[in-house]
């Protein structure tokens, strides 16, 4: 035993003069070495594939962005218009308009400068019809810079007086549909329209309750009632929030049952700030994604001679537009009293008025127009 033992301690003794082994971790700290350089690997796996999609997200981006800047068109300007007469019916001379450009004397007999559109700047004829879908009960002309930013909105009373030669002189009547109507408001402000839009009160109806209605401030105490067009408007003059059918009442009002109330003039007034309420709502960025919805209505409910890559031009230059600031809007100004071959309360434009309107707001030449550029009717005689 103690020899075993001696040799035991001998063969231990030997290792105390050798280098000392090198150390080990513990077995324990591989598992936690294993574990983080898997989160490592995970994170950055992840941080890859974020990148990755960043990448594709924005190679569509670039693509969807391309493809509609390809579909989209610039619109095109209409020619100038032909010779038109004035309300008596003598014509203001050969070559008065011409498509180079107008050389219509002034109330001096100078020539006038000749007349030019002005690059970027398009006219649009805005119409509504009334419940039956035949008349156009609302009719304005837009005029939209998408250079400078700026939109003119001008409204015409529907009883107008155009100077016809036959049928009803009244601007809402007549043969032709909203083509006619625009060939006679051309003619009568002496501008090119390059452009229509016709809706119809249903399409008005469902796009404010697809919007979930319009915040609208009613301008007056609403009261009448027509069984015959079932047509009830009942409001309170104030801050109101606004369903389709309820806005749709408001922009048809024009006086109570006792007879009060306002005129055409007022009535177009109230519709101008509908649009601009509607317009905001529509621009807004919280609505862009019900953009099917939006053209889900209009294929349904609108008529127009834009084509699809004209809309995605507009929509496209809209989007920089802030209505509240942008958009100035003005009703023709005049007489409803007027007589015209037998027709009564017809609405004569005053001549001086609608000249500076016309100029200020929706005028897409490098110039001002002249009463000689327009052909503005004058009545027979007035109601007294």
């Amino acid at each position: 035993m103690e020899e075993r033992y001696m040799r035991v301690r001998r063969r231990r003794s030997d290792y105390r003069d050798d280098p000392p082994p090198r150390r080990m971790a513990p077995k324990r700290q591989a598992p936690a070495r294993r574990q983080a350089s898997r989160k490592r690997g995970a994170v950055t796996s992840v941080a890859m594939g974020f990148y990755k999609a960043l990448v594709v997200i924005s190679a569509l981006i670039v693509a969807v962005y391309i493809g509609v800047s390809l579909m989209m068109k610039t619109p095109e300007q209409k020619t100038l218009p032909p010779p038109v007469q004035n309300g008596t019916g003598i014509s203001l001379g050969p070559g008065s308009v011409t498509n180079s450009g107008s050389n219509t004397a002034d109330s001096s007999g100078t020539a006038a400068p000749a007349l030019s559109r002005r690059e970027g700047v398009y006219t649009i004829f805005l119409a509504a019809t009334d419940a039956e879908g035949t008349r156009t009960d609302t009719m304005m002309v837009l005029c939209y810079d998408t250079v400078e930013q700026t939109v003119g909105v001008v409204s015409i009373p529907r009883d107008t007086l155009v100077a016809r030669t036959e049928g009803n002189p009244h601007l809402v009547y007549g043969k032709g549909g909203v083509e006619r109507r625009v060939e006679d408001v051309s003619n009568m402000l002496g501008i090119p329209i390059d452009y229509y839009v016709k809706v119809n009160i249903k399409g008005f109806i469902t796009l404010v309750d697809y919007l979930g209605g319009v915040d609208f401030y009613v301008p007056c105490n609403m009261d009448y009632d027509d069984p015959y067009q079932n047509l009830y408007i009942h409001y309170k003059k104030g801050q109101q929030k606004l369903s389709g059918q309820q806005a749709m009442e408001v922009a048809r009002f024009r006086k109570n049952n006792d007879g009060t109330g306002y005129t055409d003039t007022g009535r177009t007034e109230t519709q101008q700030k509908l649009l601009i309420a509607l317009a905001k709502k529509v621009l807004s960025w919280n609505n862009i994604t019900k953009l099917n919805g939006f053209v889900e209505i209009f294929n349904n409910n609108v008529s127009t001679d834009l084509s699809m890559d004209h809309m995605l031009y507009f929509a496209n230059k809209a989007m920089g537009l802030d209505p509240s600031a942008a958009v100035e809007t003005a009703t023709l100004e005049g007489n409803g009293f007027g007589k015209y071959r037998g027709y009564t309360y017809c609405y004569e434009l005053d001549p001086e008025t609608t000249l500076e309107t016309v100029n200020r707001l929706i005028n897409p030449y490098d110039r001002d127009l002249t009463l000689e550029d327009m052909n503005i009717a004058k009545a027979d005689s007035y109601h007294t």
